[in-house]
């Protein structure tokens, strides 16, 4: 017996409730498109999430939405406080400068999760996406910085953990940073960039590109800018946003010594 496979059921449950909790608001269509698990299977959870609370349906509609109970999942967890409390105000200059939104966010197992964003000060994003949301590692700009630049004994393990999951996002992607092809080159160029982002509440509306934010060599997370992919090509951005969110995330870095410092 294999006590290293994954609980299909208990995977897809949670894919589920991520899915939710990411739409806000989703039918059950959306919820098993969301979640890539079949739509049997996604009625099932849902009902099984209802029962336990952490999901309703909304009153006189065929959608279902999160519940206040979803918060105590995180009862106990830490977070990141003293980087957040580090970054708030450089990201918040970096959005007053260029004009569209940052994106703190740390990796947490296969996911990059939110720990805090500018989408609230900007006009210039659809959504405003609040702490806790989360997007696989592979989809997103942040996770790709995250990846690139941990150590290549970590990104085996954890690239090696994610081929157990009952369905691997984007396998190509997970190739592509099995061989260090892909890890090097965001190593060289010193940032990672991602056209279409999916994993949104619009799906293919914006692009981003993300920088990882460094402490003694050890990725401690990353920043991300997201921007309307009508309203520049990725050549454009990343000729003028790639320097400044270098330079942001090699200020946080210093910000964070010096908060630990005082700590």
């Amino acid at each position: 017996m294999n006590n290293d496979k994954p609980i299909r059921a208990l995977s897809r449950g949670l894919a589920v409730l991520q899915a939710i909790n990411r739409g806000g608001s989703l039918t059950l269509m959306q919820i098993a498109r969301a979640s890539q698990v079949p739509y049997p299977t996604a009625s099932r959870l849902v009902h099984s999430l209802m029962h336990e609370g952490l999901i309703e349906q909304e009153p006189d509609r065929k959608r279902y939405r999160p519940t206040a109970l979803v918060q105590t999942l995180s009862n106990g967890f830490q977070g990141d406080g003293i980087l957040i409390q580090a970054a708030r105000p450089h990201i918040i200059d970096l959005t007053r400068r260029v004009g569209w939104p940052i994106t703190l966010s740390t990796r947490v197992g296969h996911s990059m999760v939110i720990r805090d964003s500018t989408h609230s000060i900007t006009a210039l994003t659809f959504n405003t996406y609040h702490p806790g949301y989360s997007m696989p590692i592979l989809e997103a700009a942040a996770g790709h910085a995250t990846l690139a630049y941990m150590s290549d004994e970590d990104r085996e393990q954890l690239l090696e953990s994610m081929k157990l999951l009952p369905k691997i996002e984007s396998p190509g992607i997970l190739e592509m940073f099995q061989k260090e092809e892909l890890a090097s080159r965001i190593r060289a160029e010193g940032y990672a960039a991602r056209m279409f982002n999916q994993f949104t509440a619009n799906p293919g509306k914006t692009s981003s590109i993300a920088v990882p934010i460094l402490r003694d060599a050890e990725v401690v997370g990353a920043l991300t800018l997201a921007f309307f992919v009508r309203a520049a090509k990725m050549d454009q951005a990343e000729a003028s946003f790639v320097r400044p969110l270098q330079e942001t995330a090699t200020n946080i870095a210093q910000s964070l010594c010096d908060v630990e410092t005082r700590h």
